[in-house]
């Protein structure tokens, strides 16, 4: 989870928490005290969100039709000896960008920090609760045993409670996660009635057959987890007061009119006794605010009509509708930009690990004829990184298109700049650019083409993300444009079967100075790319096609590092590769 990932997370949770509190005051009359509880439960699913891969959401998956691992010798991932290797020459240029990776760590460890610090509170107040359990002691009133039994029968339940009397508490109250115990203080029968203490039971009762118990630790996981968002403690505060409308609400239906005001009274009895465990128990006891919200509720409570009914199920529809629409930002991040939706059905996926030699990258290799795709590295293929100098192929295309260059008219004059490689520091034309991957050149080309112009031909490419906010020098390199290697691919055989709708003659062009070497097996053509950032390799690109007597083999590698992620290393991979497997 990045921290740009992380902000937007808490804004929608922000957002989300807001958004139930305008809607708990506007349709204050039109909600049941049940569904405006229940309104907490989509704040649940909002904050679950964030930590759902995004595969388990989207239907991401790829179908395994063999897997197998593919072993180089020694000669196939260091023999190049006989191959002009000149290509591979790394060309880049470093940018520099902000490294939030010291405040993403010290973020995460204040948040873990605080995590575990209320967990231990936690497991504390339940150690104190199981303490308090062995301490207590059965009912030795028979009144309050068959009061007990004659709520359990008017309510249903047929599962055994433990109800237990202790000393060490001011008020009822009920807990547990497996095994389920209702504590009423000691001697309760000698200062309650007997329609008090029946009132008591069935409010606790009611607790138990509405599951509140259960989903109240559910509720402090995240009250854990979101223990530094000052509205969710918020929200769990109006959750929990809701939970109590709701109980009284069911108390009442129970009781019958004739029974409200004394019911109402019975909850007045409790208002300076208080038990505290961190929110672990459903105390009958209430705050005064509370109280008083409580005893409003109960005395204009008239039942629960169908038309109430009706209208909270449509207000909590239209709110349902509102968290699913923040599905697409809050899955680990937004699918459609940072991940590419792909359908595997024509997939293989191979075991090409040991080719990468401790790099973490993919591979993806697709095949005209059989048209099938081979994947090493399902996830990271999917995965969406800057294209670097792998994106200079579609520049040329688009400058030739546009008439900035031409096939005898490509020659741009050097900027004047001085650069570390020395093969930058001279007039280009387009084959020696792409040989050399002179950046200031295609600069240039983008400075003339015009950003405008470029957005059209991206989204006529399909590209990525398509996204071209990060400037018009610097979009593609380590910035705002991402694309994924499986897609690199597909664009890679789009391009080369000219289903772009280019002119074929600016096609065959690029393919010309995209030509890298041949033998007798065939003809290499490609483009390396590395990503550096604040001086360090992180990301290396090789992408291309070889070209033999019985197919077509389009290919992308990409590899990722804190360091040394060369496109020269992504180039040595590749041939590897294509070496073991015969094509090339």
């Amino acid at each position: 989870m990045t921290l740009p990932h992380i902000l937007l997370s808490l804004v929608l949770i922000t957002a989300t928490i807001l958004v139930i509190f305008f809607v708990r005051a506007v349709f204050y009359k039109q909600l049941s005290a049940k569904w405006r509880y229940h309104l907490w439960f989509l704040l649940i699913t909002v904050l679950t969100l964030p930590f759902i891969p995004i595969h388990l959401l989207t239907g991401l998956s790829f179908f395994d039709k063999g897997r197998q691992q593919i072993t180089p010798s020694a000669q196939e991932r260091f023999g190049f000896a006989d191959q002009n290797e000149q290509w591979m020459v790394d060309f880049g240029t470093s940018v520099s960008r902000f490294d939030d990776t010291f405040i993403h760590a010290a973020f995460v460890s204040i948040w873990i920090g605080g995590m575990i610090f209320f967990l231990l509170l936690t497991l504390y107040h339940y150690a104190k609760l199981q303490r308090l359990v062995k301490a207590a002691s059965r009912i030795q009133n028979q009144k309050v045993e068959n009061a007990f039994s004659d709520c359990m029968a008017e309510l249903q339940i047929k599962n055994k409670l433990t109800i237990l009397e202790s000393t060490a508490i001011q008020t009822p109250m009920t807990f547990g996660w497996l095994k389920t115990y209702i504590l009423l203080p000691k001697n309760i029968e000698l200062y309650l009635s007997d329609d008090e203490i029946r009132h008591v039971l069935l409010h606790e009762l009611h607790h138990y057959k509405s599951k509140h118990i259960k989903v109240n630790y559910i509720f402090v996981v995240y009250q854990i987890v979101y223990w530094f968002h000052p509205l969710v403690w918020k929200a769990f505060k109006e959750m929990r007061l809701d939970r109590e409308l709701a109980c009284d609400t069911e108390v009442l239906l129970t009781l019958g009119q004739r029974e409200y005001k004394a019911y109402g009274q019975t909850i007045m009895r409790f208002l300076e006794r208080n038990s505290r465990f961190l929110y672990l128990t459903n105390q009958l006891h209430s705050s005064k605010k509370a109280l008083k919200i409580r005893i409003l509720n109960i005395a204009s409570f008239t039942g629960e009509s169908k038309r109430r009914q009706l209208k909270s199920m449509v207000v909590f529809a239209v709110l349902t509708v509102f968290v699913i629409a923040q599905f697409p930002f809050l899955t680990a991040t937004a699918v459609s930009t940072e991940r590419y939706q792909f359908d595997e059905s024509q997939a293989v996926v191979e075991d090409y690990s040991t080719y990468f030699a401790g790099n973490e990258g993919s591979f993806v290799l697709y095949s005209l004829n059989s048209d099938q795709f081979e994947i090493y590295n399902k996830e990271k293929s999917v995965r969406r990184v800057s294209p670097n100098s792998s994106y200079k192929i579609y520049t040329a295309l688009m400058a030739l298109e546009l008439g900035v260059i031409g096939r005898d008219d490509s020659w741009l004059d050097w900027d004047g700049v001085e650069y570390e490689d020395e093969a930058w520091n001279s007039g280009q034309d387009l084959k020696s650019a792409m040989s050399q991957s002179v950046t200031w050149y295609f600069q240039e080309l983008d400075e003339r083409i015009k950003q405008k112009n470029i957005q059209s031909f991206v989204n006529q490419l399909d590209y990525g993300n398509k996204d071209l906010s990060g400037g018009l020098n610097h979009y593609w390199l380590e910035s705002s444009l991402k694309i994924s290697p499986v897609e690199q691919v597909e664009l890679l055989h789009s391009f080369y079967t000219n289903q772009l709708g280019f002119k074929e003659e600016h096609v065959q062009f690029v393919k010309e100075v995209m030509k890298l070497e041949e033998n007798q097996k065939g003809t290499l053509y490609g483009k390396t790319g590395t990503g550096i950032v604040n001086g360090h390799a992180i990301n290396g690109w090789f992408i291309g096609f070889v070209e033999t007597e019985t197919d077509t083999y389009f290919f992308a590698t990409n590899i990722q590092q804190q360091d040394h992620a060369y496109g020269s290393t992504a180039a040595e991979i590749t041939l590897s590769i294509l070496s073991s497997k015969g094509i090339y």
